[in-house]
């Protein structure tokens, strides 16, 4: 099953895609931090408060995206150079992995701008 507006792209590409873009926001906050200065334990059932960084795992994913584009364009150029290591098929998946995660950056980018222009409109 395909999906006409997004070029060819079936759902489980999509459904992979979105979990990846799950691990890379939990690998941000593997770190966690205590919150609030109660020895790890919350007002509410005693469980530790997490504090997540938004900027991290933007800037996290972000960089994800930025080099899987740059190990597109390394293999694209090994392929065009004649190198016989790099299949066409290789060459091809990395590219197709670089452009959903472009894409999928450019949606959430479009959604936080929606969202950012809702915020602004709404009436004090």
């Amino acid at each position: 099953m395909s999906i006409g507006g997004i070029g060819g792209i079936d759902t489980s590409r999509i459904q992979a895609m979105m979990e990846q873009l799950k691990a890379a926001a939990t690998k941000a906050s593997a770190a966690p931090e205590v919150a609030n200065g109660l020895g790890g334990a919350s007002a509410i059932g005693g469980k530790p408060t997490v504090k997540l960084d938004f900027a991290e795992a933007l800037h996290s994913t972000l960089q994800g995206v930025s080099d899987r584009s740059a190990e597109a364009q390394a293999l694209s150029k090994r392929f065009t150079m004649g190198d016989d290591t790099v299949s066409l098929s290789d060459t091809m998946v990395a590219m197709q992995k670089s452009s959903i995660a472009f894409q999928a950056t450019v949606q959430v980018r479009n959604k936080m701008i929606s969202a950012y222009q809702d915020i602004m409109n709404m009436q004090v």
